[in-house]
This record gives structure tokens, C-alpha cells and sequence, in this order.
């Protein structure tokens, strides 16, 4: 059975097409500013090779496998490590250089590891590869180091091939020596294994082959000998049911990716070799389901061309995932990821493969243009959606009140909790002076807003001369009981003079200081008709008309204008708070029909 499948090949592809002079132009500049261009995890490159490892003080041959995919036998090879400005220097005296399509490592040292890109450019276009090269050191008093072998897999067979991993450019070289095999650092020995171009055969293979496998050799450059070892975990696994593998999904269908304008792209992506500014679509992952297949089997090809995993790239699949199906048969799953959909992805077969011995399936799936038909019908529920908020707004203006007194009787009665007040509301008024508007002033507080509020709708009003004792100190029934209140409601006749004589007395003193400063009690202004002049207001009470407003009174004294139902004492009520019971009185039962934005009542 053949090793693990060496995945050399490329992970992402960016068509660059035909390029303009200044497209030319462009990749000239970019070569003299690699310096800038660094691997970021996004960046697309045409070709991914895997990572590259190597033991500190042994040498290390990388080639530029792009080559192959420009037709023109012009063109220009460069060697750069990622971050530096400088090329590879082409002079094979120098440690690291690069010799035609390869770079050399003569010998890597730990400060060598990092990421190295070429770059080809010819006449019609401009293309990159990076590859990532780790040089690592021997953990003291161990052969080896598990950390950093390469992992191949083989299966229980009658024969099956291990790779010695990066020495496929060395062995053409004729001054390397024989390669060495050792298995947990002892050399292997006997009929059972043999040697095929450096690489191992394994005759017989059984679980008990599973382990650490080291290969060495030697190679000599410029008169000097340098060492070569390469570490390999290797798995054994028992050999699948000889049946040929098959694919559940895809199935030869398509898929609809819609795709979106996006800007040009920024400076930190090399404008050499990225993507220009166009149409861009969202992310696809499409799962290739697979039974009776090895998951080192099981891969994704998009134009032909290997997709690797790889997540700095474009377009990667995922890592095999496996679980046993209904029918005891291994299943496995690789996605292929597409990180943003380009234009150049459409109508394009991505095609999953699954091999085993026995056999070969492949099934493809192609991203085509979504149908555009969404946006109507997009279109059209935003337009109802803002029909609606708006319709929801005039709804909730015009009927605020009304629904939040239908909330009080409704909720707010069974769920209200005792807050140790006795009055819902202590009144304050001026009470004595000459004139018609004091007089209804003494009415309306004595006969009309104890009938609504106290019989009609079960407040419970403190009104100072009609609810003290006879002989009690003023300041000292307003003090306690204002402490006792959960609201204070001031009313103001139309007079400006009624005005002046409420600063005057101890009463309003004391409830604006309760007010304003010690227990912010809130207030609720009533004016008994509209007050031309408030220069002669006091400030306090300017103060709250200015902060909370004032509900003006413009009726009669009749029965109409004495309803709970009306808009005024709506407004009234719903600064009030919230009874614990409801009234049995059906005038208290409160149709939704009234405008509750308005202030004034009538």
C-alpha cells in the first residue's frame, strides 16, 4: 500500500489573467517592497507548500514548484524570506542561496525559521508561493525528536512503502551516501525491510510496525559533509473492507452564492499578487461525506488542482473527520472551505475525490449566481416594517394614557405591593383671599377633586382643613403628613395674586422642601385656567411647571366635566399612582377612545 499522500500541492489558486503595462509596472514595485508584504492569515498566495523541517546544522533544498504553471519559458525566479527586502543572493558560496528554481540552506540554523516566499514574473503575469521552514534542535540525551517528526500512515498489507521526507532534491545529488534506517533508535535489519530509491519498504506489515522511524544519510557540498536525518511517527492501520469507497454528498449539484461590491484592497496585501477591488461574496463550506474510504483519501480539487489545508489561504479544506455509519463502515467528512467567494469561483466544478485499492469515486459541486428575486420581496419588508413602526408610534402617542390606565386596573391592582403611605395625594391650594378666582378655586378643591378622585376612583386625598384636627399646628399635620403621601398636588387659581400668597405661607414652604430636596415626593401642577404672567410665580413652582408641565383646568363645574373620563382628569390620573383596588363604579372603567397626548384638559 502507498504511504501518507505527500501534499506538496497547492492550496489556493488566484487567476491573475492578463495583465496591462501597469499591472507589469505594479509587480516591479511590489518586488522592491516585500519588506511589506507579510503572510497574514487572509492573504491568498497560488501555491501553499507544507511546513519544511530540519534539524539545526543540516542542510535543507526547497523548490519553487510554480514554474510549471507559466507557459512562457521567459521569466523571472526570486527567492525572499518573509519581512526582508533583500533577495535570496544567487552566489552558492554563501550559507543560504538560491540555485535556479531552488533555495538552499548550507547548512539551516535556528534564526533560519520562518516563512520564505518565491515570486515568478513574466510578461503576462505575476505569481507567489510560501512555504514555512522550522529548524529545530535535538532534545539532549534523545535520538530523536517526537515533537517534530513528519506523520505518514500505511495499512496491514503484504508490503508498504515510508518515505525519508525533504530529501527529494537530494536524491539525483551523487555525492550523498546510502541512507540509514533505524526504528526507536535501532538500526532495522533483516529480510523484512529493503531499501527503494532511500526510501524503506516494509514487507508483511502488521500493527506492531507502528512507531518512530529515523533516516540518515550524508551529503557532501563544496568539499564539505554535511548530515542529513529525518524523523517520521509512523501509524499503522488495519486495512480498510476491500470494497471501492462511496460519496453520499455532494452529488454533481450546485450551489447559489450571491456576490457583493467591495473596495480596493488595502496596502498590507501585496499588490503583486492579490485580488483586485470587485465582487466578493460571503463564506461557503460544502462537506464531501464519504463511506468505505480512508480519510488520507479523502480530498478536494478545485481546476484540477490539489486543495490543501492550509488556513491562511482563500480556499482550504478542512481536516478529515470520522465516525462509523449504521452499518459498522467508516464514514468520513473533509469540507471545502471557501473563505469569500470570487468571481472567478463561479461555474467552476470543485470535485471530491475518495480512493482507496479498490477503487476511485469522484462527485463534483459548482457555486452559481444567486437569483436576485430576494431583493422585492427584501425591499418590501423593510417598507412594511417601517409602516408598521410607524403606525405602532402614532398608536402608542395618541393612546398612552388610556393604555396605561387600562395596565393600572388591569395588573398593577393584583400585583402592587404595600409601601407604608396612607394618602395618595396631599393637596395644596391657597385658601384665603378675595375674588371670584379663589372662590372657585375653594370649589373645585373641596367639592370636585374629592367626588372624581375619592368617589369615583378611590383615592385617598389629604386636603389640609378638612382632614387635620381642630387645634393641630399647620406645620407640624403638613410635615407628617406629607410624609405620609405619594404625591404632591399644588393648584394655582388664575390670578397671579393667588400665586404670591402660596410663597407666603409655612405649608408650601415645607411641601417644596420635601419636594425638591428631602424626599423628592413627585408633583403634580393643576392651574385653574391659563396664567398670563408668572414673573410673580414663585421659583419652586415655576421650576416644576418648567420640569414636569401643568394640567389646566377650563371647565365647568357641571356633571359632564366632573367624569373620570375625561381628558383632563385621564391626565390627572395618570400622574397619580396606582390603586391597589378597582373601583365597582363603572365610570371607572376606561375606554380607549381619547387623546392622551395633549396636556389640557377640558
Amino acid at each position: 500500500m502507498a504511504g501518507k499522500r505527500e501534499k506538496f500541492s497547492c492550496l489556493s489558486w488566484h487567476n491573475v489573467g492578463n495583465m496591462t503595462a501597469k499591472t507589469l509596472f505594479s509587480c516591479n514595485i511590489a518586488t522592491a517592497f516585500l519588506s511589506l508584504i507579510i503572510a497574514k492569515k487572509g492573504e491568498a498566495y497560488d501555491v501553499m507548500l507544507r511546513q519544511s523541517l530540519v534539524l539545526d546544522g543540516q542542510p535543507l533544498a526547497i523548490k519553487c514548484s510554480l514554474e510549471k504553471s507559466l507557459k512562457s519559458g521567459d521569466y523571472n525566479l526570486t527567492w525572499y524570506k518573509v519581512g526582508n527586502q533583500t533577495a535570496v543572493p544567487r552566489d552558492k558560496l554563501s550559507r543560504i542561496h538560491q540555485e535556479k528554481n531552488l533555495i538552499w540552506f548550507l547548512p539551516a540554523m535556528l534564526e533560519d525559521s520562518g516563512d520564505y516566499e518565491c515570486v515568478i514574473r513574466n510578461l503576462t503575469s505575476c505569481k507567489k508561493m510560501c512555504t514555512k521552514v522550522t529548524v529545530f534542535k535535538r532534545i539532549d540525551g534523545l535520538c530523536l525528536n517526537e515533537k517534530f517528526a513528519v506523520e505518514e500512515v500505511i495499512f496491514t498489507s503484504s508490503s508498504a512503502k515510508v518515505v525519508c521526507p525533504h530529501l527529494d532534491y537530494f536524491r539525483n545529488e551523487k555525492n550523498i551516501q546510502p541512507v540509514r534506517w533505524y526504528k526507536d533508535c535501532q538500526l532495522l535489519e533483516g529480510k523484512r525491510f529493503a531499501l527503494s530509491n532511500r526510501d524503506l519498504i516494509i514487507f508483511n506489515v502488521t500493527v506492531h510496525d507502528r512507531g518512530n522511524y529515523t533516516c540518515e544519510t550524508a551529503y557532501t557540498y563544496n568539499g564539505k559533509q554535511y548530515n542529513i536525518s529525518r524523523d517520521i511517527s509512523l501509524i499503522v492501520e488495519v486495512t480498510p473492507p476491500k470494497k471501492p469507497p462511496e460519496i453520499f454528498y455532494p452529488r454533481n449539484n450546485s450551489i447559489e452564492v450571491e456576490l457583493e461590491k467591495t473596495s480596493s484592497v488595502t496596502s498590507s496585501v501585496s499588490p503583486c499578487c492579490s485580488p483586485k477591488g470587485g465582487m466578493r461574496g460571503s463564506q461557503v463550506t460544502v462537506d464531501c461525506n464519504t463511506t468505505g474510504a480512508d480519510g488520507y483519501e479523502v480530498y478536494w480539487t478545485g481546476n484540477g488542482v490539489y486543495i490543501d489545508v492550509f488556513y491562511m489561504s482563500r480556499i482550504f479544506a478542512s481536516p478529515y473527520e470520522g465516525e462509523t455509519s449504521y452499518d459498522g463502515r467508516p464514514m468520513h467528512s473533509v469540507k471545502l472551505i471557501i473563505s469569500e467567494v470570487s468571481s472567478e469561483d463561479y461555474e467552476q466544478p470543485f470535485v471530491c475525490q475518495a480512493s482507496n485499492a479498490f477503487g476511485q469515486v469522484a462527485s463534483y459541486i459548482i457555486i452559481k449566481h444567486k437569483v436576485p428575486d430576494i431583493q422585492r420581496w427584501l425591499t418590501g419588508g423593510l417598507v412594511s416594517l417601517l409602516i408598521l413602526t410607524f403606525i405602532t408610534l402614532i398608536i402608542y402617542k395618541m393612546f398612552k394614557i388610556d393604555l396605561v390606565l387600562w395596565y393600572r386596573n388591569s395588573v398593577c391592582a393584583l400585583t402592587s405591593k404595600e409601601d407604608g403611605k396612607i394618602y395618595d395625594a396631599y393637596v395644596l391650594y391657597t385658601k384665603s383671599s378675595e375674588g371670584r378666582s379663589v372662590c372657585c378655586l375653594e370649589t373645585f378643591v373641596r367639592r370636585i377633586l374629592p367626588d372624581v378622585l375619592e368617589k369615583q376612583c378611590g383615592y385617598n386625598l389629604f386636603i389640609l382643613g378638612r382632614d387635620d384636627l381642630p387645634g393641630e399646628a399647620v406645620v407640624s399635620v403638613a410635615d407628617e403628613t406629607l410624609k405620609q403621601s405619594r404625591r404632591l398636588m399644588i393648584i394655582l387659581g388664575s390670578e397671579t395674586s393667588s400665586c404670591c400668597l402660596l410663597e407666603d405661607t409655612s405649608e408650601q414652604q415645607l411641601a417644596m422642601y420635601n419636594a425638591l430636596i428631602r424626599d423628592g415626593i413627585q408633583v403634580i401642577l393643576i392651574e385653574m385656567g391659563e396664567i398670563q404672567d408668572c414673573t410673580s410665580m414663585p421659583e419652586s413652582i415655576r421650576y416644576i411647571k418648567q420640569k414636569h408641565g401643568a394640567i389646566q383646568w377650563k371647565g365647568d363645574f357641571s356633571e359632564k366635566t366632573c367624569s373620570a373620563n375625561t381628558r383632563f382628569w385621564k391626565n390627572v390620573r395618570y400622574q397619580m399612582p396606582s390603586r391597589k383596588k378597582v373601583p365597582y363604579s363603572e365610570v371607572c372603567l376606561l375606554p380607549l377612545t381619547s387623546n392622551s397626548s395633549a396636556v389640557k384638559g377640558s
